[in-house]
């Protein structure tokens, strides 16, 4: 069945729930006779529709013999039997001696007439229990209520008619009654249950005394009822109303017969529904029946209330879990109430003041039901209540969401408000506070930002009002003053400082807008300071935002003019500016030394994206003259010095002479970034060194920067003439004084520099040096060529050593390593090498010494010789080659028993093709795969081809050792041998005759 199936909603073509399947019905020997009178409902909608009451029970008549033994006693019932039995015996007798006139015939007629008599005698008492079920009948007709027949008065009428309770007749119309009940006390389809159906059918089923089979009969057969109607009404609405019914018949009868119900009542075999279906049917009743429960509880719920709800939900057989969420929906629906009237009370047109206290009195009501509910789940009698007391949440509900966060955040800002319209904040409103964010379920950060919000409102009017009347001037402690405002109002004194901060920049702001600060804004600044204990790091990062963009804005004019716009109006506007504003010299070289290293950045981009060495220079060299001309003027300004400098003056330079070693005075580049006084003089002013682009770009950019503007000082400046010819422009050492000056600008220290000039000759003098030493033979006329070649780029000795080492190395690298991979080296030209103080381990990589140690030991399994030297394999071989020697052992074991394998396989094969030299020095690899690794006995199919094998080894005179271990390896027992060593080869012989005649 479709699970779809288990909610009203479900589609018309599926089969309803819990419905009866026409085709289920049990046979006619096992269905009782019965009258049920149930409502027929009509396809309109529940709003729209009544269901009539039940007809009443008409009375019954009695016919014919029926009524003779009504009048009848039970003793007199009797008695008339016995007469009429007795009087139609007599009667026969009679009637056959005097018609038949002999005594057989008197005998015949008195068996005769007895019969018919003893028929009526028992047609008169069989319609006894009749009679009863018809008085039983109409008895009950005469009740208006059902539920007031006693069991007296059944039994009593039972007794009347001298019948049994369990007479079929009597037993069927106790049936009828108890189904007619059922189902006049079962709420039709569109109703819910009421509660008390349960307590009613079992009242009523012990006052009928009916067994509890037969009643779980009458309610399957109630069930069928259902399906039957459900069939002839046929309408969507009909057919949800009939599901729904059947549902509560299912529910009320599990209640009904308690854990007798699983074998009473066989849903899921008589109306093919499933055990989730019934868990549905059980678990959606007892939810309604619940729910309506809750309806009575209010906000003033006691105890008794509450243990009243634990028994009805064990009556109702409601799991836990479920009733602890309806209770919890039921308290959220009531908070939503309180919630629903505050909202509306705030955001009406003509809201004032208490309309505002109408909406905090909503919300204390709503804070009351949380607080008891909170008391009662801390009760120590807390298993005896409903489940589910506790703080209420609007999880699930219509203020669960996003989207009606902003009517719980008004909510809450009001509360918050109201807390605080005395100017203080209680410690019973903060708890408050604290348990109105849960139920809201705001974050911690939600809640704090709506109270921020309007503690700071009131903070600032409270500290508005102190500095106006004075008394926060006077005060002995301001701190202290303070720190007692934020307690009052349980203001965190951080967020205070933040305020403080707030108030002080807006002061500053308001000075500050003519330009510059004078004594008496300075006073008043340090006024308000002071009374707002602002500490000095505080006000000078205040200072440093707000008059440093103001400066910032003059510094990037003065950039701006350019090299030849920085006049004297530039310079007093910086001038002014600077010590106007009240900026320390440090937070003025940061701003100014912000702005132009972005200009400093510029100039870098422009550099590189140039197409040649020769104008990214040229940006370089406009670089540095605006580093001169112009940022050189505006560090002096800022700093208040004197623009006359003296000519005379030593040039700022990088100094490298504290990183640098006696031997670098050879590099003629270095020396050359050194001026002497004649080209200071020549040069004029030098640069300013303060602001620089150390931390803007990594160490390699500005390396690089310096190397490119090196080399154009090397090399001079390329210029094309016509034909296409090009002149290279001779430049004088004043190029590297401009040289000196750009390791300022890039903030490259001593070290630094002498590595890029020390870079630049390594890399000329190995350029120059592999050339020379192409086949990296070293002789006597290229040593001195290189000598010649390492003065005139003035590297010094030892690194001009070490490049030629290197070259010499790698070129014999490559010779050694073709010849290993060509297989060209073995391991006794290796150590001709190392006797030669060649450095193997650097030249040969060490998978290629594994690569030659696998090759030297295939080699000896494949000599034919029969020997192997442990010492020499294991020791001296991975000693020369620097390998490690357990791993040497593994790759000599695995290989020697694969060559074992393989050496027999192929001595099998020459003897085949009587190659005798070949077999036997096939069997001698054998052997010394054996010795290095002993193997077991080997094993081959063909017997006679091992001693064909030893017969030849046997003729090659081999040592007694050697044949000894052959003849264990391939299995030749002493006596084989014994007759292999005196027959010689005549065993051979025969084989190859008889091949012959083959």
């Amino acid at each position: 069945m479709n699970p779809s199936t288990l909610t009203p909603s479900s589609s018309y073509t599926h089969r309803s729930l819990l419905l009866p399947s026409p085709l289920l019905n049990p046979p006619l020997t096992q269905r009782r006779r019965f009258r049920v009178s149930y409502p027929r409902c009509s396809s309109s909608s529940d709003a729209d529709r009544t269901v009539p009451a039940p007809p009443p029970r008409a009375p019954k008549e009695l016919k014919g013999i029926e009524v003779l033994v009504d009048k009848l006693s039970p003793p007199a019932r009797l008695a008339t039997s016995a007469v009429f039995l007795a009087g139609a015996v007599a009667a026969g007798y009679g009637l056959g001696s005097r018609f038949g006139g002999s005594r057989n015939a008197a005998i015949g007629g008195a068996l005769a007439l007895g019969a018919a008599g003893g028929a009526a005698a028992y047609a008169l008492n069989a319609a006894a229990p009749q009679v009863a079920a018809v008085n039983l009948h109409n008895y009950v007709v005469g009740f208006d209520d059902p539920a007031k027949l006693k069991k007296e008065d059944i039994e009593a009428i039972a007794n009347k008619y001298g019948v049994n309770k369990q007479d079929e007749a009597f037993k069927a119309e106790i049936a009828d009654i108890y189904a007619e009940f059922v189902s006049r006390v079962l709420p039709p389809g569109g109703e819910e249950l009421r509660g008390d159906e349960v307590d009613k059918i079992a009242n009523f089923k012990n006052s009928l005394g009916i067994d509890d089979p037969d009643a779980a009969a009458m309610h399957l057969e109630i069930g069928r009822r259902f399906y039957r109607q459900r069939l002839e009404v046929g309408d969507r609405d009909a057919n949800i109303e009939q599901r729904r019914a059947f549902q509560k018949l299912i529910y009320v009868s599990n209640l009904v017969f308690g854990e007798a119900s699983s074998f009473l009542l066989p849903w899921k075999r008589v109306f093919k529904v499933t055990d989730s279906q019934v868990e549905v049917a059980i678990r959606d009743n007892a939810q309604r029946l619940y729910s309506s429960k809750l309806k009575s509880v209010g906000r003033d719920i006691d105890e008794g209330q509450l243990v009243t709800l634990r028994e009805a939900q064990r009556l109702y057989r409601l799991s836990d879990e479920l009733a602890e969420n309806l209770f919890k929906e039921h308290a959220r629906k009531l908070a939503e109430e309180n919630i629903s009237v505050a909202l509306g009370t705030l955001k009406s047109r003509t809201r004032a003041v208490p309309g505002v206290n109408q909406a905090v009195e909503e919300l204390d009501s709503l804070l009351a039901l949380n607080n008891l509910l909170i008391s009662f789940r801390n009760h120590s009698d807390v298993d005896r209540f409903a489940r589910g007391v506790g703080p209420i949440s609007l999880g699930g509900g219509v203020y669960d969401g996003d989207r009606n966060i902003e009517d719980l955040k008004l909510l809450y800002r009001a509360y918050v408000s109201d807390a605080l319209s005395g100017g203080r904040m209680e410690d019973n409103k903060l708890a408050a506070l604290n348990q109105l964010r849960n139920i809201f379920g705001f974050g911690k950060r939600e809640a704090e930002a709506v109270s921020l919000d309007v503690t700071s409102k009131v903070y600032r009017k409270r500290l508005g009002q102190a500095v106006s009347s004075g008394e926060l001037e006077v005060a002995d402690s301001k701190a202290k003053f303070l720190q007692n405002l934020c307690d009052e109002l349980h203001f965190d004194p951080q967020k205070a400082s933040e305020l403080h901060e707030e108030i002080y920049r807006q002061k500053l702001q308001q000075l500050v807008a003519g330009g510059e600060l004078s004594e008496e804004d300075v006073a008043a600044l340090l006024r308000l300071r002071v009374m707002l204990c602002i500490p000095q790091q505080t006000v000078e990062a205040v200072h440093s935002d707000i008059c440093g963009s103001l400066f910032e804005k003059v510094v990037k004019e003065a950039i701006a003019s350019g090299v030849d716009g920085y006049d004297a109006d530039i310079k007093e506007s910086v001038r002014k500016s600077a010590h106007g504003l009240r900026l320390t010299r440090e937070t003025a070289m940061t701003i100014a030394g912000k702005a132009v290293r972005k200009i400093f950045i510029n100039y870098i981009k422009r550099a590189r994206a140039a197409g040649s060495r020769t104008e990214s220079a040229k940006e370089l060299k406009k670089m540095i003259a605006f580093n001169t001309l112009v940022v050189t003027e505006l560090v002096e300004d800022i700093k208040g010095e004197s623009a006359d400098v003296s000519t005379e003056e030593p040039v700022k330079e990088v100094d490298i002479t504290q990183t640098v070693d006696e031997d670098w005075d050879s590099l003629q580049t270095l020396k050359k970034i050194r001026p002497d006084k004649e080209l200071i003089a020549r040069m004029g002013k030098t640069g300013q060194t303060e602001i620089t682009l150390k931390d803007d770009l990594p160490e390699r950019d500005r390396t690089d920067l310096y190397k490119t503007y090196l080399l154009f000082c090397l090399t001079g400046e390329v210029k094309r003439v016509p034909f296409g010819a090009q002149i290279t422009t001779k430049k004088d050492d004043s190029e590297y004084v401009l040289l000196n000056q750009l390791g300022g600008i890039l903030g490259l220290t001593g070290k630094e520099i002498v590595e890029v000039h020390r870079g630049l000759a390594e890399q000329a003098f190995r350029q120059q040096a592999e050339v020379i030493l192409a086949d990296g033979q070293l002789t006597k006329a290229r040593v001195e060529q290189l000598n010649n070649l390492q003065k005139q780029v003035g590297l010094p000795q030892e690194y001009a050593q070490k490049i030629i080492k290197s070259i010499t190395t790698t070129k014999m690298a490559a010779a050694i390593e073709t010849a290993v991979t060509q297989g060209r080296l073995n391991i006794k030209q290796i150590r001709e090498l190392k006797e030669s103080n060649v450095d193997l381990d650097s030249m040969i990589s060490g998978s290629l010494r594994e690569m030659l140690f696998k090759k030297t030991v295939d080699g000896i399994f494949s000599s034919g010789t029969g020997e192997f030297d442990g010492e020499e394999v294991y020791e001296k071989i991975p000693a020369d080659l620097n390998i490690n020697k357990e791993k040497a052992r593994i790759v000599v074991s695995d290989l020697a028993k694969t060559k074992l394998s393989n050496s027999l396989i192929q001595a099998v094969a020459l003897l085949r093709v009587r190659n005798h030299a070949g077999v036997v020095s096939s069997l001698n690899d054998l052997l010394a795969c054996d010795k290095a690794v002993p193997s077991e006995q080997l094993s081959w199919e063909v017997s006679e081809e091992l001693a064909d094998l030893y017969s030849i080894y046997l003729k090659s005179d081999p040592t007694p050792e050697k044949l000894s271990r052959l003849q264990y390896l391939l299995g030749i027992t002493d006596s084989t041998a014994a007759a292999l060593q005196e027959r010689g080869d005549r065993l051979l012989n025969t084989a190859e005759e008889e091949e012959f005649v083959f």
